[in-house]
């Protein structure tokens, strides 16, 4: 009696921050009907250090602009704890990222309990050997904490979640390719630092009632590297079989109808544009998943299938990274060759259909008396096979010859420029001194078209007008930005026009196509009268052009523009794109 008296005195005396950390959520403690608040995540990287010092560090890797730490945990058996070390040794890196939009939270949960039960070894047992997981479980950290009942109304749980966009109202997954917010800032420095084989982008869809319950996406499938492709397609067809020996009903295209709220119009698959994970990292050679679970499923539901999918890359990393690692960086080697060839800016679906069996529920589409609009309700208790038309021929759609050099950035703007090229980890290099004439392409917009209203904080812009080749200075200070790199498919897709998230498209350039010097009118009276006299062949081309354009005849200021175009005063930079195109590297 006296021994066990002092035994428990003595284990009475040990301080609590000597037990074992607990390692379960506010989700877990709570049957799945809550999600915890953002000191939860502070306090779980914290104890998962503490509980696996060997196996897990917890970094922050920026600050959100309301002050945040925006935290990471490094976890793996390989002792590789750092960047510099994975680099060194080869061993492929996967980041899992939750919580992108923070009301589609699955990924905060379901990511701590997978990785509690990797670190037990009760799942995908070995896989920590063989390779190191980055998991942030929250990227959206302001969005996070503006916390309530129905930010989500189209989702069945938690009771109380994020919003989908930050602090700043940025939508992270358009952010990408322009990498505006500080939150997309700081992860793209730590993608650039850890250079990961694979990128898992956590979500829950929005839509309709249907009995599938999780739709992977993953690129290289459709786009970018041909060969590269085959790796995306392994990672794809394993986590869907992997899943669906679990029960879950999975999809390998997003489950949103072809058109708005009718199920009989099927779906149409396709590949996002550089704004999204999906459309972005496949321009760098590396593998993206896109994980959607079904908002109408319930929260228990979802986040037991986001950890299955987690758990599932993690095996199928083990087993085919370091194969998939050196096709990677084939591709990287392809994509420096690509200089003068011509290659896809966007995809699309074609019209080609193929009738599948999909598994929805019964409903009836009827006009509303509250919308007026005709609704789709479904019968949950009754399941219903729907056949439906499916879209996935995936082609190119908008195609763009890549100069054979790379391009050429004046500058006037190459402060701008460099910061985004640093941004995305590219290569460029400053001219040390002008050169006065350089055979070069320039690109002269024929049409200016503005969009009516602001996305994501810019006015976008579509420019019509072909390259051409004519002479150009080039000035001191000027960046020369190669296409031979391994980001060479990104490096096109910021700087051709026509791609759809370009630096010019998304605004960056539109003062280059506004009028800012002009020729009063009465000045102009006179310059037309003395351009006549000195030019006969002019004179006679106005002539002709106000006899045969009445619309012309009758507008005087296109007719004085007429002369003003043509003088030595007007602006030749006008809606002239500043990014310059070369054979030659200067």
């Amino acid at each position: 009696m006296i021994r066990s008296a002092l035994l428990l005195a003595l284990l009475s005396a040990i301080p609590l921050s000597h037990a074992a950390p607990d390692l379960s959520t506010v989700a877990e403690r709570s049957q799945f009907q809550k999600t915890g608040r953002y000191d939860e995540v502070i306090a779980l990287c914290s104890a998962f250090q503490k509980a696996y010092p060997k196996q897990v560090r917890c970094i922050e890797f920026g600050r959100t602009p309301e002050g945040r730490p925006m935290q990471a945990l490094v976890v793996t058996r390989t002792g590789a704890m750092t960047a510099q070390a994975a680099a060194a040794r080869a061993i492929p890196v996967v980041l899992v990222q939750g919580g992108i939009h923070a009301g589609e939270i699955d990924g905060k949960d379901a990511g701590f309990l997978a990785l509690r039960e990797v670190l037990e070894n009760r799942a995908a047992p070995g896989a920590l050997d063989k390779q190191v997981l980055l998991f942030v479980p929250v990227f959206n950290v302001d969005g996070h904490e503006r916390f309530k009942q129905w930010n989500r109304p189209n989702q069945r749980g938690p009771v109380e979640m994020g919003w989908r966009t930050t602090g700043q109202n940025f939508n992270l997954n358009r952010d990408y390719a322009k990498a505006d917010s500080i939150e997309m800032q700081a992860m793209l420095a730590l993608v650039n630092a850890w250079d990961p084989l694979v990128y898992v982008d956590l979500h829950v869809t929005d839509g309709a009632k249907f009995e599938h319950d999780i739709s992977i996406q993953v690129e290289p499938v459709h786009s970018a590297d041909a060969e590269f492709r085959k790796a995306g397609l392994a990672l794809r067809s394993g986590v869907l079989a992997d899943i669906a020996k679990l029960g879950s009903l999975p999809q390998p295209f997003y489950m949103s109808f072809a058109e708005d709220d009718n199920p009989a119009s099927g779906f149409a698959d396709g590949v996002s544009d550089p704004r999204f994970s999906t459309g972005y990292f496949a321009l760098r050679n590396r593998i993206c998943m896109l994980v959607e679970t079904h908002s109408w499923k319930d929260y228990p539901t979802r986040v037991r299938i986001t950890r299955n999918s987690v758990v599932s890359v993690l095996d199928q990393v083990a087993q085919h990274g370091k194969a998939w690692q050196t096709v990677a960086r084939e591709a990287d080697a392809r994509a420096a060759r690509l200089g003068g060839t011509e290659l896809p800016l966007t995809y699309k679906a074609t019209d080609k259909v193929r009738m599948i069996d999909f598994r929805g529920y019964a409903y009836t589409r009827t006009p509303s008396d509250v919308s007026g609009a005709l609704m789709t309700r479904y019968d949950e208790t009754k399941p219903q096979i729907w056949t439906v038309p499916l879209r996935d021929e995936i082609l190119p759609d908008v195609m763009a010859t890549a100069p054979k050099a790379g391009y050429i950035v004046p500058a006037a703007h190459a402060a701008m420029v460099a910061r985004k090229l640093g941004q995305h980890g590219i290569s460029y290099r400053t001219l040390g001194a002008a050169q006065p004439t350089a055979d070069v392409e320039t690109f002269r917009a024929e049409k200016v078209t503005y969009a009516p209203a602001s996305l994501e904080s810019h006015q976008r812009v579509t420019l019509q007008g072909a390259w051409k080749t004519e002479p150009r200075a080039l000035e001191k200070g000027a960046l020369f930005v190669p296409v031979a790199q391994a980001k060479a498919r990104l490096v096109i897709a910021l700087f051709e026009p026509a791609g759809p998230d370009s630096l010019v498209q998304w605004g960056m350039f539109n003062t280059a196509f506004e009028r800012k010097e002009y020729m009063e009118d009465y000045v102009a009276e006179d310059v037309a009268r003395e351009m006549m006299a000195a030019d006969p062949a002019l004179a006679a081309a106005f002539k002709a052009k106000v006899d045969s354009d009445p619309a012309f005849a009758k507008n005087p200021h296109a007719r004085l523009e007429f002369f003003a175009r043509r003088h030595a005063s007007y602006d030749e930079r006008l809606n002239l794109y500043p990014v310059l195109r070369t054979a030659v590297a200067p």
